[in-house]
């Protein structure tokens, strides 16, 4: 039900054009914590609808940064919340139950969802009192392949739901892609198990010699840091805190663990 506005859709601001400039980061994701072990939340109630087609090409992109959902591994079980729940990004990465209830007629009795939070659903300047997305509504918009699997039928329109927050089964580690330049680097944080969202990053050179220095979050789940030549040519190593406060460290050891990648500019 496509009936909600368009979703914005950020620009990456790129500091300069890269040039001959190779920025090797070694990663090698240890959890020092156990980030698959989130607990789930209780249960809240909001609505649901879909948007796009049975192919998600329309969820694709989105505000949290993601690009190509099936190339990052969250393919179809995607969906966009409400400002409430978006919570300026920082929901991004969460994953929820989803069941729908209440509804004899729209509600396929006894199924339910698991989804990840890629992107924004916002209010519709258009529509009486802003739409479905208005604060303080609760409301999830999700792929059509997702909504079909707890609607009795593609119109059943805005269904009444059950969610709560459930840890994210994620394999292969913590995963990340750089961009950047010598004055610039830009590190999307994606395949975040446990709590799934990401509520800060730091990193540091393999010389030893620098502090863990922090990063700030430029949209979704993007993490940048500017005025970085000393950075050059060296390993980098990420540290990530969960939104549940448990951390991880992607250590520039470069031996040959699960979730090592080799990165270049």
């Amino acid at each position: 039900m496509q009936a909600l506005g368009e979703r914005s859709r950020p620009e990456m601001a790129m500091a300069t054009p890269m040039h001959a400039f190779a920025l090797a980061a070694v990663i090698s994701v240890v959890a020092l914590a156990a980030s698959t072990a989130a607990a789930s939340g209780g249960w809240d109630v909001a609505d649901a609808t879909f948007y796009g087609d049975m192919s998600g090409k329309a969820t694709m992109g989105g505000d949290c940064g993601y690009g190509d959902l099936f190339t990052q591994g969250y393919g179809l079980a995607n969906t966009a919340v409400s400002g409430v729940l978006f919570n300026n990004y920082e929901t991004c990465g969460a994953c929820y139950e989803v069941r729908c209830f209440n509804d004899t007629r729209g509600c396929r009795q006894g199924s339910s969802i698991h989804v990840t939070v890629t992107s924004l659903c916002p209010p519709d300047p258009k529509l009486p009192g802003g739409g479905l997305c208005q604060p303080p509504r609760k409301h999830f918009d999700m792929s059509e392949a997702m909504y079909t699997r707890i609607a009795t039928t593609p119109y059943a329109g805005s269904i009444p739901i059950q969610f709560r927050r459930v840890p994210c089964a994620k394999a292969g580690g913590i995963k990340f892609q750089i961009k950047g330049n010598p004055w610039w680097i830009l590190v999307l944080v994606y395949n975040v198990g446990g709590s799934g969202d990401v509520a800060s990053v730091s990193v540091r050179g393999s010389s030893g010699s620098g502090s863990w220095r922090p990063m700030e979050r430029e949209w979704g789940q993007n993490w940048q840091i500017t005025k970085t030549p000393e950075l050059m040519g060296q390993a980098l190593s990420f540290q990530v805190t969960t939104g549940d406060g448990k951390w991880n460290v992607s250590p520039n050891s470069g031996g040959g663990e699960d979730g090592d990648e080799t990165e270049k500019l």
